[in-house]
């Protein structure tokens, strides 16, 4: 199903963005570049970063970064699930989105119900952080689930239908 609120050219910049941003000092010149030679426009390097400043004011795009391997980089990533009663849930949601270990939040259906994943180095304690969230929010039931194995998956979207 499409958006009609995105044209060809913000599905066209969404499909070069999301798996081959170019990591140099002028990032959106190469990318109107390359639209330029594959779709054969003629975007100036302004106007592929105001399309994606509008994109991510939108809601288009949450987040714009790398995606690193935490451990080898000394880093622990873990995914944490809550069990939050309804009234608490924005609160709660809100302490989670502030901290900026967390990668991930959303909710789920069932019972326990907030998920979110915490990356940070060794100094920057899950258990500090879960600790600090379960006094502000008053919610106690909250999971540390360590991985046993690490699989690793992309997904790239086609924007182009």
């Amino acid at each position: 199903m499409s958006n009609p609120e995105l044209d060809r050219l913000d599905r066209l910049i969404l499909n070069a963005i999301q798996s081959d941003f170019p990591i140099a000092p002028r990032p959106y010149q190469i990318l109107a570049e390359r639209l330029n030679e594959t779709h054969l426009l003629e975007l100036t390097e302004t106007e592929v970063w105001s399309r994606v400043a509008a994109l991510k004011q939108g809601g288009f795009i949450r987040r714009l970064g790398a995606v690193f391997n935490a451990g080898p980089l000394g880093y622990r990533s873990t995914l944490c699930a809550a069990k939050v009663p309804p009234d608490r849930l924005e609160r709660f949601s809100a302490l989670v989105s502030q901290a900026p270990q967390v990668t991930h939040n959303y909710l789920r259906t069932d019972e326990v119900n907030a998920w979110f994943t915490f990356t940070g180095e060794p100094s920057e304690s899950v258990d500090d952080f879960l600790d600090h969230l379960k006094q502000e929010s008053g919610v106690e039931e909250i999971h540390i689930l360590e991985s046993e194995k690490l699989f690793k998956i992309t997904v790239t979207f086609n924007f182009q239908g």
